[in-house]
């Protein structure tokens, strides 16, 4: 009788009995192996299960590739939570910062106003978050080997123009003679206020100026590299050198030192605003920071 009805069994389909659904249940779980070696799916389980344990050929490239663009784009997403400024990291492309930074040293820069130190300058619009060279110096602070932030801005407020790194050495008001607060040997051999470019100054803003005493002897205001540095131009303070690691940088966006050699032209007092004199040149080298440049 038993064998007649496994026979039945065998050739009606239909027919299942408690044990054969069992064994289904079995099978469509995963519990034992339907196709290929991981019960279902693909045989080799998967792209992904390949990329992770590939140990020759391409997907080792592949997977090396990934990963290392995964870890850059983590610690620049970190760098960015703390700096508030992106990129966070920029290569500084000229020398006239040296030596207190050189032509391929990877710079750290922090939003001005993300963390304000004690003496930064304060407006009606609130703290600038950056202190000047002469009140560091009342105060005993020094950035880079010496008193005053350096900083990160645009000449004369312009977005098309890369950015400049210089120490923000004076503030100046609206209108303010600061002929008798500047350095004698900072203003280009100006014997007065009227022989001086952007004096008065033509709005409230920081008097600027490369560290390199060769290529840049004189202010960025005297050399109309850019008017009196407003605090919304400033991108950035900074905080920490890295060396060498921006030339990797620089090779890359194929960026040249950048040295401008036009010979400033005398302006005529007042009329020394960018906004209605255009852009400026420099007879003096620049620090300009691979922040927009690829």
């Amino acid at each position: 009788m038993t064998d007649r009805t496994d026979e039945r069994r065998r050739d009606d389909p239909s027919d299942t009995s408690p044990e054969d659904y069992s064994d289904e249940l079995f099978d469509a779980r995963g519990d034992g192996p339907t196709t290929g070696e991981n019960g279902g799916g693909s045989p080799d389980g998967g792209w992904f299960h390949r990329l992770r344990t590939a140990d020759s050929g391409a997907l080792i490239y592949v997977r090396d590739v990934l990963t290392s663009v995964a870890i850059v784009l983590a610690i620049g997403v970190f760098l960015f939570a703390i700096s508030g400024v992106w990129p966070p990291m920029v290569a500084v492309e000229s020398g006239s910062m040296e030596p207190n930074m050189e032509r391929g040293d990877l710079i750290f820069i922090v939003d001005n106003g993300r963390f304000v130190p004690g003496g930064a300058i304060d407006t009606p619009d609130g703290s600038t978050g950056v202190v000047p060279a002469d009140v560091a110096a009342e105060r005993g602070r020094t950035t880079f080997e010496r008193p005053g932030d350096v900083i990160v801005f645009r000449p004369n407020g312009n977005t098309g123009q890369t950015p400049i790194i210089h120490r923000a050495m004076l503030w100046v008001e609206g209108g303010e003679n600061w002929y008798d607060r500047a350095d004698p040997g900072a203003t280009g051999g100006a014997e007065d206020c009227a022989a001086l470019n952007h004096c008065p100054a033509p709005h409230a803003g920081f008097i600027t100026k490369g560290d390199n005493e060769v290529t840049n002897a004189n202010y960025d205001q005297a050399s109309r590299l850019s008017a009196p540095v407003r605090p919304e131009w400033v991108v950035g303070t900074a905080e920490l050198r890295v060396p060498y690691l921006g030339h990797v940088r620089l090779l890359f966006s194929g960026v040249t030192v950048s040295t401008p050699a036009v010979e400033a032209e005398p302006l005529g007092t007042g009329a020394d605003d960018p906004e209605t004199t255009g852009p400026e040149t420099s007879e003096a080298g620049t620090s300009t920071v691979g922040t927009i440049k690829a």
